[in-house]
């Protein structure tokens, strides 16, 4: 009985000892590791310039009310006078565009307005401030920035990534050898969420709409020259590299 239970506790301590070989976490080959953060970012001039244009109908002294159809065609020929193709136009809100709806209102309120608010991507501040300055003031309800980005933006977060992975690397060296150690091989590489800072419009043009608006408005040579805050792009990640 005494030889049986023996060979047995055997058994099962040859068990764990093969389990313990075969298992990283028994037999690990890093023992010694450091743990470091590298980051990088860039500014970019944004490139790709997102614009809604608020629309509606309205009473004109002596011609009575413009309608929408008129609106909407003086609106998309100033846009073409300007060099805007109508790939870079489209309808964001149309308050009217169901017919049952529009018919039900028009029941309730004849006088109502229809409105309609259009998203125009822009490459350059020169074409905003050129549809600014040309737009109806009596017709145009709103005018802001919804959104800013660059062609290329997927390029420079790459670059950036690859430069964040040279900067922990760098990191670990010189860390390491305050120590005395060697930075060795890298045992992995943990790649976030990346994070920007949209821009904020610098021009004068959104100015201008509300200034044009209060019946105001004055062309400042000025400011032709002020532009877009930069976008900034930050990459952050972590990496963990042997010791040597």
């Amino acid at each position: 009985m005494k030889k049986f239970v023996f060979a047995s506790s055997l058994a099962i301590a040859a068990s764990i000892a093969a389990a313990r070989a075969n298992n990283p976490a028994y037999n690990n080959p890093y023992p010694k590791t450091i743990n470091v953060t590298g980051s990088a970012e860039m500014e970019i001039v944004p490139d790709e310039i997102y614009v809604q244009v608020n629309l509606s109908e309205y009473e004109k002294r002596g011609s009575g009310k413009i309608n929408m159809e008129t609106i909407r065609k003086q609106f998309l020929e100033l846009c073409k006078n300007a060099g805007i193709p109508d790939s870079l136009i489209s309808i964001a809100t149309y308050q009217g565009a169901d017919r049952l709806f529009w018919i039900n209102k028009k029941k309730k309120n004849p006088d109502m307005m229809a409105t309609i608010s259009y998203i125009i991507k822009f490459n350059s501040i020169k074409k905003i401030d050129a549809i600014v300055e040309k737009l109806d003031d009596e017709a145009t309800r709103g005018f802001f920035i919804v959104k800013a980005s660059h062609s290329n933006i997927d390029v420079f977060r790459r670059q950036l990534k690859i430069q964040a992975v040279k900067a922990a690397k760098d990191k670990a060296i010189y860390l390491s050898e305050a120590i005395g150690e060697k930075a060795g091989v890298a045992i992995s590489i943990r790649e976030p969420m990346e994070s920007s800072i949209m821009p904020v419009y610098k021009n004068m043009a959104t100015a201008n709409v509300m200034i044009r608006g209060s019946g105001s408005y004055t062309d400042n040579a000025e400011y032709s020259d002020i532009d877009f805050k930069k976008i900034k792009l930050k990459f952050e990640l972590q990496a963990v590299f042997a010791l040597q």
